[in-house]
């Protein structure tokens, strides 16, 4: 097998830039959109432009401003790749992402472009190094932190540079209404007042209308074209099920739907990543925690396992996901209920970055909403900041308990019309509901006749009535409605209170232990006067939808499974020589396309997806070596 060394990268031609007026850029526009193609064929090694990025690439090529929400996997990244590669200087690439720096440059350097990263991770030396280069001409992309952006020392040096553009990834941190509020973004409209003449484009995954409109002001981007993509990431399954033992559930879920499968779970806690990861690693899977509080070196130690194997199970709070490039993604689960739908959105985007099927597959009960209630209650934020978090919180609440298509619900939240999907878990299976009235005028009175001071699971032993001798002592046993709900087991009770705090006909005390009250949208059920209508729990066992399992992007003939495998054994040799993840030498998706056309030549080979001609001569020997040794 001829593994070729890793060459050294090329040097894209660049198109100079126009004169500065209209009619020279205009003039100037079919010639850099006619380079751009030939960069994303040669270089990209795609055959043609998705969506709008085409629109996109020329707006920032010709010099003009862009705020761009493409979902997870919608190839943004090319969207500032290659007008940087069409524009004179270099593209300043801000990123809040610093662990994940050395790999996003890894990926482009495969491509051959002359990419680089500053941030406090290097050495003296290694900084140093890197701005010369910059100062030289020598860097096509560069990657930088806010916060070093932001120093005195690297305004300065911005100064003496020739700058493409400007890049701002991650966008939506700089939103104090949206869910990874970083504060260092909010002062980036400095790059428009001391560059104005250097286009920008700012990007993100997910925002909603009221972080859209504070992106807008806090960036000075009040003239920039901006581009909204269609949210939908169909290859993704989203589904719910009801809390009941999370982890057994979670355990039930790996091992039927995604045995051997990299994939990520989500916890609130630290402390939950912790015991959640040690739990599965007794359980046999191969699990590995990640959050905030560990060392620095485990962290990033975990993470790159993360990235370089295939068969990680990583389980982490929300600071582990932002900027996560690994394709093979195959599932994302949540053991707790996210804060807002934006978070949830972006989170379950992580998974099927390939395009190939992935689930999103979530717990969700009471104790949830109870504790992110209190969390937004006790939290230091105004009352202007505790409005919306509640806002947002109903919203995520109205997506678990929907009886309607979850994938629609999710497209009109960003203000997307869409249609029912046939693939989430309320398309394949939908629930039924049922005339919930009575029960609720029953869980209502009990919550009035304990002197609304008890959580759920008292509320609920009184309407089963389970005699204890703490029900005696409170003289509970006594009560009117003691034993007045035994034509319901427990866990339809929970079903119950559950779904009337979610939909605001009760209301939790986050002041104390989460005891359950009465409001004002209570009296008209308690009067008989407004129907209440529950959702159907659905029986788990019973109810399954398809299985998104296997790791094949696609159904292979028995034939062409081996040859996969012997094109997966070549990137790993390839990705371990070079000390790099495996799928920046190649995605599964190039990979199988590969095993199911099986290329014979060079000429065949640089028509598969992801193979420009930086790859074509890097690997394009070695993969033929494999290709015709099974065609033999």
């Amino acid at each position: 097998m001829h593994v070729p060394e890793t060459a050294a990268p090329a040097r894209l031609a660049k198109v100079h830039e126009p004169e500065a007026n209209l009619e020279a850029t205009l003039q100037a526009y079919p010639t850099k959109m006619s380079n751009a193609l030939t960069i994303l064929n040669q270089t990209f090694g795609y055959p043609a432009f998705r969506g709008e990025q085409e629109a996109i690439i020329g707006q920032i090529a010709s010099g003009g401003d862009a705020l761009v929400l493409m979902p997870t996997g919608g190839g943004k990244s090319l969207c500032f790749q290659i007008p940087a590669l069409l524009r004179d200087g270099v593209g300043i690439v801000v990123s809040p992402l610093i662990a994940l720096m050395q790999n996003q440059v890894d990926q482009v350097k495969q491509l051959g472009v002359r990419a680089e990263f500053l941030n406090s991770t290097q050495l003296i030396d290694a900084a140093e190094r890197v701005q010369r280069d910059v100062l030289a001409g020598k860097i096509d992309l560069l990657y930088v932190a806010p916060e070093r952006l932001l120093s005195a020392g690297f305004l300065q040096l911005m100064e003496r540079m020739s700058i493409a553009l400007f890049a701002i990834d991650e966008a939506h941190c700089v939103s104090q209404w949206g869910h990874d509020f970083r504060p260092e973004y909010l002062q980036l409209s400095i790059l428009h007042e001391r560059f104005p003449n250097v286009p920008r484009i700012a990007l993100t995954a997910t925002a909603d209308e009221l972080t859209r409109g504070e992106m807008i002001k806090r960036l000075k981007l009040e003239d920039a074209r901006i581009f909204i993509s269609s949210f939908d990431r169909p290859n993704i399954r989203y589904s719910v099920v009801e809390k009941q033992d999370a982890r057994q559930q979670l355990l039930n879920f790996l091992r039927e739907e995604h045995p051997g499968d990299a994939g990520i779970v989500y916890c609130l806690s630290r402390k939950k990543v912790d015991e959640t990861a040690h739990w599965l690693k007794g359980q046999g899977i191969v699990a590995l925690p990640y959050h905030a509080g560990m060392e620095t070196d485990s962290r990033r130690r975990n993470q790159d396992k993360f990235l370089r194997d295939d068969s990680i199970v990583m389980v982490a709070t929300i600071a582990f996901g932002m900027g996560i490039d690994k394709p093979d993604v195959r599932f994302v689960a949540h053991l707790d209920l996210p804060k807002s739908v934006e978070g949830y959105y972006q989170e379950t985007g992580r998974a099927g970055r390939d395009g190939q099927p992935a689930n999103a597959w979530m717990t969700y009960g009471l104790s949830d909403v109870v504790q992110l209630s209190r969390m937004i209650e006790q939290s230091d934020a105004d009352e202007t900041h505790k409005r919306v978090e509640r806002h947002k919180l109903d919203a995520m609440l109205g997506y678990c308990e929907t009886v309607t298509c979850r994938r629609q619900m999710l497209l009109q939240y960003f203000g997307e019309v869409g249609k029912p999907c046939g693939n989430c878990d309320t398309c394949v299976a939908p629930p039924q509901t049922w005339d919930g009235s009575l029960a609720a005028q029953q869980a209502m009175s009990t919550v009035y006749r304990t002197g609304q001071r008890f959580g759920a699971g008292h509320l609920i032993d009184v309407l089963l009535g389970k005699v204890t001798e703490r029900m005696k002592s409170l003289g509970h046993d006594r009560l009117s409605t003691f034993g007045l709900g035994k034509d319901l087991d427990d866990k339809r009770w929970r079903s119950v209170f559950r779904q009337l705090v979610a939909t605001g006909l009760l209301r939790v005390d986050v002041t104390g232990y989460g005891a359950l009250l009465l409001n004002q949208a209570s009296r008209p059920v308690l009067r008989g006067e407004h129907a209440v209508r529950f959702r159907q729990e659905a029986d788990v066992e019973k109810k399954k939808t398809p299985k998104t399992r296997g790791k094949a992007p696609v159904d292979l003939p028995a034939d062409r499974q081996d040859l996969l495998e012997a094109l997966r054994t070549l990137r790993r040799a390839l990705a371990e020589t070079q000390g790099v993840p495996s799928f920046v030498i190649f995605h599964d998706t190039t990979l199988t396309q590969l095993a199911m056309q099986r290329p014979q030549n060079r000429a065949q080979l640089v028509a598969i997806n992801g193979i420009g001609a930086q790859k074509l001569e890097r690997y394009g020997a070695a993969l033929l070596d494999v290709l015709r040794a099974h065609a033999a």
